[in-house]
């Protein structure tokens, strides 16, 4: 059968995110979680159906694509389908070829499983290994030790203060209680938790973004954050123990999270939070010229 690209529209949202939930897996490679999906969708059902593309052959999904920014395609697969030829040339196809509507013209990355076929495809057009992300988890087998610091699990009354520590914690972010009650919109938010820790004065200085795919499977940490006036106290290590615990409470089977191997930083917080550091990762990028 043939292979079709599609945006689903907001309709669709729902079928993509079921099969994202489907398809985690200890098992499988660092993948595009239905987190992801619930984290963009602070930008609304519209914005966030215009980002994703869906491939199905014979109506089954086979593989589900977000657009996370204009440059960069974050790509998965169904686990019985990552090295399927079919599918991996008709990804390959679509990603390089802008008239597609899959990625634009210029510079542009592609995040997939390392197992995939596409990474073996992608290169013969030119494109290369990109900067090296580092993968974390942490086992949620046994019970989570409760952090030094108390710890606010934040709904619609109170998002604001989740707001407010966002706003101090990433350079130019311009979350608002608004997109919080936007992101409550979405599928993925009946799987998710927000936390706020505070310190001996009664300041929110912490938070994080907990994303479950179901009971016994992998959840995520999407996104974590210390105020920028309130950094060196350990309080990322804090509100990561806590993240672990909430995402324990829904029935994950571990908690992971990947960022740029070049921060350190963030690397070594959440080691010392009882997360084991996975095999790099890497995006693959087609250079502008």
């Amino acid at each position: 059968m043939v292979i079709t690209v599609e945006k689903p529209g907001p309709g669709g949202l729902n079928e993509a995110v079921e099969a994202l939930r489907e398809w985690q897996s200890e098992s499988a490679a660092w993948q595009l979680h239905p987190g992801d999906l619930g984290w963009f969708w602070r930008s609304g059902a519209e914005a966030t159906a215009a980002a994703v593309r869906i491939w199905r052959r014979d109506g089954r999904i086979l593989a589900v694509g977000l657009l996370d920014g204009a440059d960069l395609l974050r790509l998965t697969t169904a686990p019985g389908v990552r090295r399927d030829e079919e599918l991996a040339r008709r990804l390959t196809e679509d990603i390089v070829a802008p008239e597609r509507g899959v990625l634009p013209a210029g510079e542009v990355s592609v995040e997939a499983p390392m197992d995939a076929l596409l990474q073996d495809l992608l290169p013969s057009h030119g494109w290369r290994t990109g900067e090296p992300w580092t993968p974390l988890r942490r086992d949620l087998t046994e019970p989570v030790q409760a952090p030094d610091l108390r710890i606010e699990t934040i709904g619609p009354d109170n998002c604001h203060v989740w707001a407010d520590v966002m706003r101090g914690a990433f350079d130019g972010s311009t979350f608002t209680p608004a997109k919080w009650r936007t992101m409550a919109t979405g599928a993925p938010y009946a799987d998710s938790r927000y936390l706020v820790g505070y310190d001996e004065r009664g300041d929110a200085v912490t938070a994080v973004a907990v994303w479950s795919a179901g009971r016994g499977k992998p959840g995520v940490l999407e996104p974590m954050g210390v105020h920028r006036d309130h950094r060196g106290h350990g309080y990322g290590r804090a509100i990561t123990v806590a993240a672990a615990a909430a995402l324990r409470e829904l029935g994950s089977s571990s908690a992971g999270v990947n960022t740029p191997s070049s921060n350190v930083a963030a690397v070594a917080t959440y080691e010392s939070s009882g997360f084991q550091r996975l095999p790099e990762v890497r995006d693959l990028t087609r250079d502008a010229s």
